[in-house]
């Protein structure tokens, strides 16, 4: 236990690596982090949807690099395109308060 006390905290090792909150770098971090993630929950209701990146780009008017994009996290989306994807794979939203 006593060896555990000197381990960095995930904090402390995303500072070092990216800088702390707040800061330019790690703001560009946490945007790109969220693209992926949202990247991910749409290329798995993809394949669970079971179409293709072609098939789900002709069904929102995009073209498959752009899915490909999204997918890997390399590029943001604006919400509208984010909310057209998500209703052509069936999934579904809510704002709660």
């Amino acid at each position: 236990m006593n060896k555990l006390k000197h381990l960095p905290t995930a904090e402390e090792m995303f500072e070092r690596e990216y800088g702390a909150k707040g800061t330019v770098s790690r703001e560009e971090f946490d945007a790109k982090a969220q693209a992926w993630y949202y990247g991910e929950i749409l290329k798995q209701a993809r394949k669970q949807a079971r179409i293709t990146q072609q098939q789900l780009a002709d069904m929102v008017g995009k073209k498959r690099e752009y899915i490909a994009l999204l997918e890997r996290g390399e590029t943001d989306m604006q919400l509208s395109t984010f909310l057209q994807i998500s209703e052509a794979l069936g999934l579904r939203f809510a704002l709660v308060m």
